[in-house]
């Protein structure tokens, strides 16, 4: 081995003294971006269609999924006997082996014998450690005759594999269109505080082409639109069986540099959602941290 490496050596040296050794062709630079795959899933409390609480369940959509982050809605903390009192993000990070966090959107007295507060939100799960995390209060309007619940926007960083991400996890408005173009304008907001490349998820109450979410839809990649799966639908109306679902109300959505790569609708009656998922690649700063 030894005897090769010099006889190139003094072959390459005899070359450059001709004059005739030409430069190796420069290699691609490798592609900057982290895989990761996403899940979006309004959990309905751990209960199916029927009401049928089961969050192991829910824990085992999730698990198939193969999601390595997910944000979910509709998440109930010791909340009622519906969910058992359970605190379901902390249950579910457990049966998951994932770290998580939650955002409580209502904070209310203990139920009648209980000593810890009612709450009810979004969360987020995470195989790769969550560095810093905070729950936004979205602005509520009151009406006199459609009253509205707190809705909230939940945003966890991330280091997903030595590259820092901003996922963030909603649930609008499901009664009037201004409110929910209201709390997407806040949305819009609240991200643009990061540099971070961004994932917005969440269950948006409203379907693709509704002029309240256009606003979103200018700053963030609508995931299944980009992927030319408009059909995706993820809910079904009037009470119909949820794998009957003609309705994409639930999102995936990027910011710019973040590339969607593959997109898909999870079937299940776990929940009175379908959960969705993408593989998606984030882009890495230079230094490899966040930028």
């Amino acid at each position: 081995m030894k005897k090769t490496l010099m006889a190139a050596a003094s072959a390459a040296a005899l070359l450059v003294t001709t004059g005739v050794l030409a430069a190796a062709p420069a290699a691609a630079a490798p592609e900057r971006a982290t895989d990761l795959r996403v899940m979006s899933f309004n959990i309905h409390h751990g209960a199916d269609g029927n009401d049928v609480l089961d969050l192991e369940r829910t824990a085992a959509v999730i698990e198939a999924s193969g999601a390595e982050v997910i944000g979910l809605q509709e998440v109930d903390d010791a909340w009622s006997s519906r969910s058992d009192f359970e605190d379901q993000a902390a249950r579910l990070a457990e049966l998951l082996g994932m770290h998580y966090v939650y955002g409580a959107n209502l904070d209310v007295a203990p139920a009648e014998g209980r000593t810890e507060n009612s709450r009810y939100g979004n969360a987020i799960l995470s195989e790769h450690p969550i560095i810093d995390s905070e729950n936004h209060l979205l602005t509520s309007i009151e009406h006199p005759e459609r009253p509205t619940e707190q809705r909230g926007l939940l945003e966890a960083v991330i280091n997903v594999k030595g590259h820092h991400a901003g996922f963030y996890s909603t649930h609008l408005d499901h009664q009037r269109a201004e409110q929910r173009e209201l709390q997407a304008r806040e949305i819009v907001e609240i991200t643009g505080e990061s540099r971070r490349p961004a994932v917005v998820v969440g269950d948006l109450n409203a379907e693709p082409g509704a002029p309240e979410l256009q606003g979103l839809f200018s700053v963030f990649t609508d995931t299944f639109a980009a992927l030319g799966q408009d059909d995706a639908h993820t809910f079904a109306p009037d009470g119909a069986p949820v794998l009957d679902a003609s309705l994409r109300i639930d999102y995936v959505l990027v910011s710019e540099g973040v590339r969607p790569q593959e997109a898909h609708v999870v079937r299940t009656s776990a929940s009175d959602h379908l959960p969705i998922v993408a593989d998606l690649g984030i882009p890495r700063s230079p230094n490899g941290l966040v930028r």
